[in-house]
């Protein structure tokens, strides 16, 4: 038997709060100081960001590979980028202009989902309307145990604090680690397990730089690749 916690954090997201202004303050180190009691038996990502720059990078090469970029692009900005394609300051200019074409075949593309239309900012596709009327009904509420008053109107996107430096009219969360490589290569050589997986159409976070990662670990493999099925179809 199995019991899988799912939690609201940090504060502020899904019907989570705080009932202290110090509450509301988090960060990338204060995430993982309240994580640590979680994942003592184990933990799952999806698509997670790990390495900023490896996860960021790999972008330009998972663009290649579903074909949202030409053979020319891809192979004009691996040579002449020098494995660097996110510091786009130092980039001479035939790599800057590699770069450019890469953010014009991209820039209309949901990178959630590029098989997904790209909604303007005043619109929802129908699962998020879906979800903001399931979420605020009475019912939903008191099964999930909600404290009532506390949590305004729920909304799948809310704007009660925002990764967006700068932005000061609400509490901003503080990103302030770049990389928790270093946690996932300890975790793997204790007793804890970890699911991490990707979605094939996430240019967000692609499966491509997760995978890398994942193979720096230099963990034994006890299976090969293989696929799974849904209703005998492949599914991945």
């Amino acid at each position: 038997m199995a019991n899988m916690v799912f939690v609201d954090m940090p504060a502020g997201t899904g019907f989570s709060y705080a009932e202290t202004q110090e509450g509301w303050v988090s960060s990338d180190t204060i995430q993982v100081a309240n994580y640590k009691d979680f994942i003592k038996k184990g933990y799952i990502l999806c698509s997670p960001l790990t390495n900023k720059f490896m996860d960021f990078n790999s972008r330009i090469e998972y663009a290649h590979r579903m074909a949202l970029i030409s053979d020319d692009i891809f192979e004009s900005a691996i040579n002449n980028c020098n494995g660097n394609y996110v510091d786009t300051i130092q980039a001479n200019s035939v790599c800057s202009k590699s770069l450019q074409s890469y953010e014009e075949c991209t820039s209309r593309i949901n990178f959630d989902n590029i098989l997904e239309p790209v909604l303007d900012d005043d619109e929802y596709d129908i699962g998020t309307l879906a979800l903001n009327e399931w979420g605020n009904m009475e019912a939903v509420q008191q099964a999930l145990n909600v404290h009532q008053g506390m949590v305004g109107k729920f909304e799948e996107i809310n704007s009660t604090l925002h990764y967006n430096q700068g932005k000061n009219d609400t509490i901003c969360y503080a990103y302030d680690i770049f990389s928790s490589y270093s946690y996932h290569k300890k975790l793997s050589t204790k007793s804890c397990r970890a699911l991490i997986f990707s979605g094939d159409h996430d240019l967000t976070f692609p499966y491509v730089g997760v995978e890398q990662w994942i193979a720096s670990l230099n963990l034994e493999v006890e299976a090969p690749w293989k696929p799974f099925y849904v209703d005998n179809q492949v599914g991945g």
